[in-house]
């Protein structure tokens, strides 16, 4: 189980990057287009630059849902090995069986 703290931690990320999505995506439009002035550019550049470091997708960290564990995360699933492991065992994941050959 991971430490609460970076739990919360994560999940606060997850709410500022919600947050500030349109911000964000609007000053890099403005940022990559070709007919908009250097002036503006600079001064859209600026406006990103001062925004929180965590409103940044990739800081996010994909966790198991259950445990918190950061390494060894399923996306299809959103757990992390060890969880799934143990809900396929129990029958919890559709179309999931254990290997046999």
């Amino acid at each position: 189980m991971a430490k609460k703290s970076m739990i919360a931690r994560e999940t606060k990320r997850i709410k500022l990057v919600k947050k500030l999505a349109n911000k964000r995506a609007t000053l890099k439009d403005l940022i990559r287009n070709t007919n908009a002035s250097f002036e503006d550019k600079e001064k859209a550049s600026v406006q990103l630059q001062k925004l929180p470091r965590d409103s940044s997708k990739s800081r996010v960290r994909n966790r198991c849902n259950i445990t918190g564990r950061p390494h060894g995360y399923y996306r299809k699933f959103g757990l992390s090995r060890n969880k799934l492991r143990e809900a396929t065992m129990r029958g919890d994941v559709p179309g999931v069986v254990k290997a046999s050959w």
